[in-house]
């Protein structure tokens, strides 16, 4: 690839509009970093805000590792109100939320610090994904571990936190233990969306000799039966009626059309239409909302899957035009991408960039070595991406291409294992 063969000084210079980013490190006294993000992409490390609550550190409550990339294994742990006046953060390891006030040149000032209302079971909590209603000001507060998976709390005009006494399940009447990823409202905010990943939480089923975690248990009667969610149970997609208070109604359970519907993401200009990242599915898919609130699931478009499977395709990023989605794959330690092409998929590049390598302790559900990528976050231009590699404790950013390419422009060093989360603007 052309990004490969390029050094630094043959590079073009890419130019963006400057602006800020936001990581939490996700360490045991959890903080929020920010940077100034430059014109040319660059990052500049201007402060670390402690969030007054408790990360889960190196630790891993899915798989009960006790250190290990994408350590609570969800997204959008950090969001900004639509209005930019408020950033939210989960603390992982005491389930609690944090609330910030943005002033206009980025700085944070903490507001408030209040529990989910889940209780710490074990070493660290799983209090993982946020998303907001800004009509309702409702949060909701995802966790890993049910039966009390979705929490809610009321957001107030100065930012101050209120529990809310709501709790919802993704659980259904034969899997009692599902592991959740990721809460999204719909930009009408008639829907509430949450993606799964397994059905059995992986410290259940145990790890190979080579340190990559088992995706099978023995059901009676000797069957082997895979924890992905979705697979082969078609029910791996939660959708909640949500009304105008913020409360929600009774969850409707979707045969997402692939093994772990990790990563929900809607399009910019197109409000009924949701892009779906597939841990286990290898792929991505384009979904719809119809006009009654039924979701119509897209058939799904794989990557290569040559290294191994699953590829562990989770986090997804949407360039402000909808015109390509970047596709972080866990497991193969790089990014894809694919053009949107009206109502469906094509790949674009697989893969987009060059393999980042970690330390060599890690390794993916295919048992390839890996650096963890986690949390990605496009620019509000376009004109750069950001990637997390947990493993090579790297916060790297990549100028986005024409042809669905990404160039490295900049890396900074971030904790090791723990960093969750990006947003910015």
């Amino acid at each position: 690839m052309a990004t490969e063969s390029m050094t630094m000084k043959d590079r073009p210079m890419a130019k963006g509009k400057p602006g800020h980013l936001y990581m939490q490190t996700n360490e045991v006294k959890n903080t929020i970093v920010r940077y100034e993000r430059r014109a040319d992409g660059s990052l500049v490390e201007l402060e670390r805000i402690a969030t007054g609550g408790a990360g889960s550190g190196v630790y891993k409550p899915i798989s009960g590792q006790e250190s290990a990339p994408n350590a609570f294994e969800g997204a959008a742990s950090i969001i900004l109100s639509p209005d930019r006046r408020f950033l939210f953060t989960t603390n992982g390891g005491d389930n609690s939320v944090s609330s910030f006030r943005v002033s206009e040149d980025g700085r944070l000032t903490l507001l408030d610090v209040q529990s989910t209302g889940n209780p710490v079971e074990g070493k660290s909590g799983t209090a993982k994904s946020l998303a907001f209603a800004p009509s309702s000001r409702t949060l909701f507060v995802l966790h890993s571990f049910g039966p009390d998976h979705l929490r809610m709390m009321t957001v107030d005009a100065e930012g101050k936190l209120k529990l809310r006494p709501d709790r919802h399940t993704v659980n259904t009447y034969s899997k009692r233990n599902r592991v959740s990823t990721m809460v999204v409202v719909a930009p009408n905010e008639e829907l509430v969306l949450v993606g799964t990943t397994f059905d059995e939480p992986i410290a259940h089923t145990g790890f190979y000799p080579d340190g990559s975690p088992m995706l099978w248990v023995q059901r009676a009667g000797g069957a082997m039966h895979s924890i992905a969610s979705n697979a082969p149970d078609p029910d791996g997609l939660a959708a909640f009626p949500l009304h105008k208070d913020g409360s929600l109604g009774t969850a409707r359970f979707y045969d997402a059309k692939g093994g772990s519907p990790f990563y929900l993401a809607f399009l910019n200009k197109r409000p009924d239409t949701f892009i779906i990242g597939y841990a286990v599915g290898d792929g991505c898919s384009v979904c719809t909302i119809g006009k009654d609130g039924t979701l119509n699931i897209g058939d799904l478009v794989k990557i290569d899957t040559s290294a191994g499977v699953p590829t562990e395709l989770c986090w997804l990023a949407v360039s402000p035009d909808d015109r390509t989605v970047y596709a972080t794959n866990f497991g193969y330690s790089n990014i894809c991408s694919y053009h949107i092409n009206g109502g469906g998929l094509e790949i674009a590049r697989d893969p987009a960039c060059p393999k980042v390598p970690g330390d060599g302790t890690a390794r993916g559900l295919n048992g390839t070595v890996t650096s963890g990528p986690s949390d990605s976050w496009i620019s509000t231009d376009g004109a750069f991406l950001y990637q997390i590699y947990g493993n090579a404790s790297k916060l790297v950013g990549y100028a986005t291409q024409p042809d669905g390419s990404l160039m490295e422009v900049t890396s900074v060093t971030i904790p090791y294992n723990s960093p969750q989360g990006l947003a910015g603007f």
